[in-house]
């Protein structure tokens, strides 16, 4: 159901339509509750050349919600084997059959993602999309990094800026991925290449962290002479690339708001996914973190006691602890790789590189390692 407005009370109202909030709205109806989706009328913007890798847990999520776009053709790669070098011959492969997986992750299109999530909303009881928020007793802000809520309630958010910026383009292989993503570590830069277009493409999303300054002279760069620097990377892994789409490139931060809960008239704010918290991409976990942080406040709703009411900030304090100890232990991964990593320091090349093959042979660490960052427990 879909309206400017709405006059009556919802239980709780989402600001922000992303994939995000969708989930929650889905996961929300379930309980009975009266759902409004804030979603304003947005200005055209261009077609989102961004990979969004989702885990095992976000896979889960989703299907239970019979929102997984496995049956829209090429929206949904798996990736069988993630081959990660160094800058002076480090290298590091996780095999997702040696893990005794069908895959390490998914590459996933967004749109087509959001285009199933509005159709299952379509068919949810109690869930209005309203171009304004009405009164709710709980609101929960999903409205990214640059929340105009979270501003006007005057949460403060520590942010740490890296000097580098997301450069982001698709690129067409000569040859199949065969379902393999790639990640260069060199001279500073971080590149990835991550297989999309479903199992049998042969296209790849660049996401490439490199010096702001850099990044923004590729923007007007010539197409060809971009796909030069990506294949100076690649070498002869991946074939001949030729770039497909235009390139685009955002700031790079690491970010955590003060506090997550905060008082409003007529209710209780809450913030989550990248409201609340941003890492660097090089992990590939922020859709991640967004979709476990609706998955855990509505597991916290859902579980109440009988006498507590949806905005009582104690009950929201369980899901700000709950979510408080993943988040940091991800920060200080992702943190930690791009200082290693993002560092053009010839002083601890190799050291670094020592250490990347190093863990390729660790065994049950490695191990761990990966199951952690598919979000699988096994």
């Amino acid at each position: 159901m879909s309206s400017n407005t709405s006059t009556r009370r919802a239980d709780v109202a989402i600001r922000g339509a992303g994939v995000v909030g969708q989930t929650l709205a889905l996961l929300l109806a379930q309980d009975r509750l009266r759902v409004a989706l804030v979603a304003p009328p947005a200005a055209p913007k261009p077609h989102d050349v961004r990979a969004y890798a989702l885990n095992a847990a976000a896979r889960d999520l989703l299907q239970g919600l019979r929102a997984w776009p496995d049956d829209t053709p090429g929206a949904v790669t798996p990736v069988r084997r993630m081959q990660v070098r160094g800058d002076d011959g480090g290298q590091l492969a996780f095999d997702a059959a040696e893990l005794g997986q069908d895959a390490l992750t998914w590459i996933v299109d967004v749109p087509a993602l959001e285009q199933r999530l509005s159709a299952a909303i379509g068919f949810a009881g109690g869930v209005e999309r309203v171009g304004e928020a009405p009164p709710a007793r709980l609101t929960v802000v999903c409205e990214g990094r640059h929340s105009a809520t979270r501003e006007s309630l005057g949460i403060e958010t520590d942010v740490r800026p890296y000097p580098h910026k997301a450069l982001a383009a698709r690129l067409r292989a000569s040859r199949p991925h065969a379902g393999v993503a790639h990640q260069w570590f060199a001279q500073g830069d971080i590149v990835a290449l991550l297989p999309i277009g479903g199992e049998e493409g042969c296209e790849y999303a660049l996401v490439w962290s490199l010096p702001a300054a850099r990044a923004d002279e590729w923007l007007g760069a010539d197409p060809a002479a971009l796909a030069e620097a990506v294949q100076a990377r690649a070498g002869d892994a991946v074939g001949t690339l030729e770039l497909v789409s235009p390139a685009q490139a955002w700031p790079l931060n690491l970010a955590r708001a003060q506090r997550w809960i905060a008082p409003s008239p007529g209710g209780t704010v809450v913030l989550a996914g990248d409201a609340a918290h941003t890492v660097h991409p090089l992990a590939g976990q922020g859709l991640n973190l967004g979709l476990a942080d609706v998955a855990e406040l509505a597991r916290v709703l859902h579980a109440r006691e009988y006498w507590r009411e949806l905005d009582d900030p104690k009950l929201l304090r369980r899901y700000e602890r709950a979510r408080a100890a993943d988040l940091r232990a991800m920060a200080l991964v992702t943190d930690g790789l791009f200082s290693l990593f993002g560092l053009n320091d010839p002083r601890v090349q190799l050291l670094r590189n020592r250490g990347l093959s190093g863990f390729d042979r660790s065994g049950p660490l490695k191990r761990w390692f990966a199951r952690q960052a598919m979000g699988s427990s096994l």
